[in-house]
């Protein structure tokens, strides 16, 4: 069983995790930044339930599709590089949520620039995102996510934010 605690035994601010809304927004925002801005990482690991997974996919030359399964910190190591070099702001498009009780799914449409100015993404995709509530805030769970290309359009469906 997962306890509910916050990474690093960090407090996380009351308006990022109250929401559904506010945790994705939170998301996004964090992530985001100019090439060389150090993100707030403290402010990442709070969004998150220990044990949260973050799981990346990408198609194979074979055609085969594969995942990579990331904790917190393996994510943070992962992409701290590319951020040093290049600009890269994320936001959602459109987002899909299903609701039941205290356990949400969203699925986020997503684009990245390189530069929060550009006028196309480089990247576009979809957010898998599982959330919970655990009677005073909201925690993520998993993103698992997989990135737009030639032979994968976004369906118009996701294009369209919608709530259950």
């Amino acid at each position: 069983m997962l306890l509910m605690t916050e990474q690093a035994n960090l407090a996380a601010d009351p308006k990022d995790v109250a929401s559904i809304d506010a945790i994705l927004a939170a998301l996004y925002e964090v992530i985001s930044g100019s090439a060389g801005q150090q993100r707030d990482w403290d402010r990442f690991r709070t969004l998150f339930l220990a044990g949260a997974r973050l799981i990346p996919t990408a198609r194979q030359p074979g055609g085969e599709t594969s995942a990579q399964v990331l904790d917190i910190d393996a994510y943070i190591a992962r992409v701290t590089p590319i951020f040093e070099t290049e600009g890269f702001y994320e936001r959602a498009i459109a987002n899909r949520v299903e609701q039941f009780g205290r356990i949400a799914h969203v699925l986020s449409a997503y684009e990245a620039r390189r530069d929060a100015q550009d006028a196309r993404p480089f990247l576009r995709g979809l957010n898998s995102i599982q959330l919970l509530h655990d009677g005073r805030r909201w925690w993520v769970v998993t993103i698992f996510w997989q990135a737009e290309d030639a032979e994968m359009l976004l369906p118009e469906k996701y294009l369209r934010s919608e709530r259950d």
